[in-house]
């Protein structure tokens, strides 16, 4: 049996941990691309950079997993053509068609969540509905093929989750024992009713610039056939 092709994108601006942790989930039962326009490295927003595998327009025509990061760099990535393009296509055909944290608006960009519920990073989960999709306050949500993880460290639960739709539960259920995932976290921090209103406020304020260019762009989208009007 061939290893499932899983295509994974890669962009400037783009954070390590939404992909880097269901990558590790996938690595050792898929055939993995790490594709970009080009094979130059990709710098990520924490400053460490990415080496894609291929490119866009060499990445199988077939996955069974097409996948997108979020990241502070997203919003011109939503309005990147070739880069929607290339979504749109592979997405038509994927098995499952998935991402962690803002990665959902992206595939929103591309008119891939109309009508299917999703979830994304907690600050930008009322983004989800002006590119068509309903907004789902959940770790990991499933909606027949599209499959969305929460911010950033749920990219793990995440990845586990595709592993066990493609490979089955056993071979998900060895790779979590494998990786050691059983998280004890040092501070009851780690959503908006656990943190408070002062650190709640901070967050929101962090990511707002990336959440209101994503807005405008929802918008300018739309007017172009793109998005929700996909």
């Amino acid at each position: 049996m061939d290893a499932p092709k899983i295509a994974m994108l890669l962009y400037p601006g783009c954070t390590p941990l939404d992909l880097l942790a269901p990558h590790a989930a996938f690595s050792h039962a898929a055939e993995v691309h790490l594709v970009w326009k080009d094979l130059d490295p990709v710098p990520t927003d924490s400053g460490v950079s990415l080496l894609p595998t291929t490119t866009l327009a060499d990445c199988p025509a077939d996955l069974a997993v097409l996948f997108v990061p979020g990241g502070l760099g997203q919003a011109p990535i939503a309005e990147d053509l070739d880069v929607l393009e290339f979504l749109a296509d592979r997405g038509s055909r994927a098995r499952y068609v998935t991402s962690v944290c803002g990665g959902s608006l992206l595939l929103g960009a591309a008119g891939l969540l109309r009508g299917h519920r999703a979830t994304t990073h907690w600050t930008g989960l009322d983004l989800l509905e002006a590119f068509g999709a309903e907004r789902v306050a959940e770790r990991v949500v499933v909606d027949r093929n599209r499959i969305t993880g929460g911010g950033v460290t749920a990219g793990l639960d995440f990845g586990l989750v595709v592993l066990a739709e493609l490979m089955g539960e056993e071979t998900a259920r060895f790779t979590q024992l494998a990786l050691e995932y059983d998280p004890a976290p040092p501070f009851g921090a780690g959503t908006p009713e656990a943190s408070g209103p002062v650190l709640t406020g901070r967050a929101r304020e962090f990511a707002k610039p990336v959440n209101d260019a994503m807005a405008v762009a929802a918008e300018r989208l739309a007017g172009q056939g793109w998005g929700r009007a996909r």
